[in-house]
């Protein structure tokens, strides 16, 4: 998808259409998640400090990542790549793989195109958003593809023309070449692709050693056999949070671990699956990270056995500088849960999580926001967290419903009032009203669907696009 959770966000927000946004975190530390395109013409980008962002852009409109509204708008761009095709590899919530040729929908250049053409249309139709479609006989040659093709539009890489196509490319194009490896390359005297083919197998195996050498030398000629793979072949699932302020209290860190094993569940169970193996993920003021793992009996997808074992795992971890991060995750997933776990885990979470504590083990919202402990942390402080706290239960962007306005969002919060504009998707730009924090009227909102009315894609494709030609056809998309 194009610039998507931006692009998500300016159409359910009619004021911000054609505006820059950028989506991220928006604490100290934060970080860009996406950027809209009005913004990166100021140089603002993804994985850019929140704080740099701001002083290229002072004027966009910073907002707090809203996850189920994306994960929504995912789920609706997945079910039509799963029209296409058995095996659909997702890469992210904005971002696929499609294997055409297991799917008997493209047969050559020209049908292939056009189930692209059709996608596109069908994303947009359904989700009010643009996508970008590269189609090529490949992987790598696909994502290449729709890099190209960005924003809004489709590219083929033809078969047989991949090593001219990817010849002048800088090397950065290639996967696994990151900027260290760039770095060597280029005081080898190789920056583009071209250069790596014409250096040889032994040559590039000889400065990169034997595996990352010889791979490299293959991507250089446009070979990828890497092949794509369904989303039930992945092997973890996880969530991890990066956290503005340090914590150093050792009863806040143990909620947060807890809130997060939940939350990790919740993408389990969304995903159909159990898993054997928990991972909890520290990283402390020094940016040392810790890992640890503790593999259960059996696959289970329950929330307190994942709680309980993230929490010994803790244990084990010195916390007293401050962490920065932390994170849980589920590795050796299955189909299938162990059913003797929820026994276990029935036992052990009455004696475990005494009632004052249950509640704060509850799922949260993927913003790291944990009302429970903001409030704790700000009778603790004093006044000056009372601003934290207001940002917290009102972050910028979330939505919000009035008893007498109506839907809206969040402009901004502070010095005890909340600033809202009150406008949905597909209405005009809305007016802006400012309450007290504390305002009985004003509620936390669930996200409206980005399109009220959509069509039935339910048949979509009627059937395969006829062939045009006699080209032969590209065997992945990536898409969006």
């Amino acid at each position: 998808m194009d610039a998507f959770y931006a692009s998500a966000e300016q159409a359910a927000k009619p004021s911000l259409r054609g505006k820059p946004v950028v989506v991220g975190g928006l604490g100290p530390r934060g970080v860009v998640a996406t950027a809209s395109y009005e913004a990166r013409r100021f140089g603002v980008h993804s994985a850019m400090p929140m704080a740099q962002a701001r002083r290229l852009a002072p004027n966009a409109a910073y907002l707090v990542p809203r996850f189920a509204l994306y994960r929504s708008v995912s789920d609706q761009v997945m079910e039509l790549l799963g029209r296409l095709s058995p095996l659909v590899e997702p890469l992210s919530l904005d971002e696929a793989f499609v294997d055409l040729e297991a799917g008997g929908t493209a047969d050559d250049t020209a049908s292939a195109l056009e189930i692209g053409r059709q996608l596109r249309e069908a994303i947009e139709a359904v989700t009010g958003l643009s996508g970008s479609v590269g189609l090529a006989g490949s992987k790598m040659l696909a994502k290449i593809a729709s890099e190209e093709a960005k924003p809004d539009g489709i590219r083929l890489i033809a078969p047989g023309t991949e090593r001219e196509h990817l010849a002048p490319m800088p090397v950065r194009t290639l996967p696994g070449v990151g900027p260290a490896t760039a770095d060597h390359l280029r005081r080898a005297g190789m920056t583009t692709v071209d250069d790596l083919a014409e250096a040889g197998e032994a040559e590039l195996v000889r400065l990169l050693g034997k595996a990352h050498g010889a791979s490299l030398h293959r991507m250089a000629n446009g070979l990828d056999d890497r092949p794509v793979v369904a989303e039930r072949d992945a092997k973890s699932v996880s969530v991890e949070d990066t956290f503005d302020m340090d914590l150093h209290d050792r009863v806040r860190v143990r909620t947060e671990v807890e809130r997060l094993a939940d939350r990790c569940v919740q993408r389990l169970r969304g995903a159909g699956r159990s898993g054997r193996t928990v991972v909890l993920k520290v990283r402390r003021y020094d940016f040392s990270t810790l890992t640890r793992s503790e593999t259960l009996r059996g696959p289970t997808d329950d929330p307190a056995v994942v709680r309980e074992a993230a929490a010994r795992l803790l244990e084990s971890v010195d916390t007293t500088g401050g962490v920065r991060l932390l994170g849980v995750g589920v590795t050796g997933l299955a189909d299938f849960t162990q059913e003797d776990l929820f026994a276990q885990a029935a036992g052990e979470r009455a004696a475990a999580v005494p009632p004052e504590d249950a509640a704060e083990a509850r799922p949260q919202d993927d913003t790291g926001g944990h009302e429970g402990a903001a409030e704790r942390e700000a009778g603790q402080q004093g006044r000056g967290n009372a601003e934290q706290l207001a940002a917290r239960r009102w972050p910028a962007g979330h939505d919000v419903c009035h008893e007498v306005h109506g839907h809206g969002w969040v402009q901004g919060s502070g010095v005890g009032r909340v600033t809202v504009r009150f406008e949905e998707p597909g209405s005009p730009p809305g007016r802006v009203r400012t309450f007290r924090v504390d305002d009985p009227a004003l509620r936390a909102a669930e996200p409206l669907p980005l399109v009220r009315d959509a069509p039935d894609y339910s048949s979509w494709p009627a059937s395969r696009p006829k062939s045009r030609s006699g080209a032969g056809s590209p065997g992945a998309a990536s898409s969006p």
